[in-house]
Parts: C-alpha cells; structure tokens; sequence
C-alpha cells in the first residue's frame, strides 16, 4: 500500500505491517483514504483529531445556514382596509426577514360563491407586495380556501436587512 506520512508526505509503496510499526511509533493511526486505488492509499494520522475537526466543521456550517421558514398570513374576502393593511406590514416584515409567506383568504358558509371577491384580493395582495416579492405560487382556490405563496426577492447590494437598519444608532435629538 501505498502510505502518507502526518506531515503530507509520501512514505512511498510499504507493506501494511511496516506501516502499522511506523503509525504505533508516532503514536497516530493508520487510516486507508483509497481502498479502490492501485495500489491502495493509507494515510498515518490523528483519526480522533480528523473525526473532531469534521464534526466542528459540520456544526459551523449548520450555525451559519439560515432555514426559510413559512409564515401564514389569513384574510377573508371582505376584510376592511385596515386590517388589510396591518396583515400586510406583517407579511412585508416575514419576507423581510428571508421567510416564504403563504396567504390564505378563507371563505366562510355562502361566500363561496362569489370567489371573484376572493381572487380580487388575491390580485390585490400580489401587486402590493410585488415591489419585495414574487409569487412562488399563483392563487389557486382549494376548497373553500384560496392561496398564494410568495417568496423574497433577492436582496440588492445597497440594500441592508432589517437587523443591519435596527443596530444602527439613531440621529441625536436636536435640543430645544
């Protein structure tokens, strides 16, 4: 086989039980890389160490990913401007935020039958938030439900997130 010292360098084609010697006198490990290779590959190293680093490096880069979250956001056709309003400003902050939302107007009893009401909404909703986001998908009525999912739109380089906006300190109040 063919053998790797710790430090990267090669110790040349030995015998696996020269190998094992060389590997118990540094006090390290003998760990096959390329079984399938001719001839195979074995490296002496710190298996505990490796194992350790690949694992910390595992839990950096799930610290550093961010999960897209679906936030829900329920209307009916007939909701008054104001709370149309106030739903809105909470799905503009959830896409904000990097999160999908999903809108869900809701018909109750005969409301049904006037779903012209409800895709007038749905319209309604799509162009006030088309300046952030872009729908994932199109309203589409099941059941007695109509839904719409939208995603962020990418976030431009001169643009900053919310956070980056809050953290920044405030003008000083002007005395009087």
């Amino acid at each position: 086989m063919r053998v790797i010292d710790a430090d990267g360098g090669q110790l040349g084609v030995l015998n696996t039980r020269e190998a094992q010697r060389i590997a118990v006198e540094k006090g390290l490990d003998l760990v096959e890389i390329s079984p399938n290779a001719r001839p195979p590959v074995c490296r002496i190293m710190d298996y505990g160490k490796y194992k350790y680093e690949q694992a910390k490096k595992a839990r950096s880069a799930r610290k550093k990913q961010h999960t897209v979250e679906m936030k829900e956001i329920q209307l009916r056709p007939n909701t008054d401007d104001h709370d149309y309003n106030f739903k809105l400003r909470h799905a503009r902050d959830f896409l904000g935020e990097g999160d999908r939302v999903k809108v869900a107007i809701n018909f109750r009893g005969r409301e049904v039958v006037h779903q012209e009401f409800g895709f007038d909404m749905a319209k309604r909703v799509e162009q006030d938030l088309a300046d952030i986001a872009y729908p994932e998908q199109k309203a589409k009525l099941e059941g007695k439900t109509i839904t719409l999912i939208f995603l962020p739109k990418p976030v431009s380089a001169g643009a900053r997130p919310r956070e980056a906006r809050a953290a920044e300190p405030s003008s000083p109040a002007k005395p009087m």
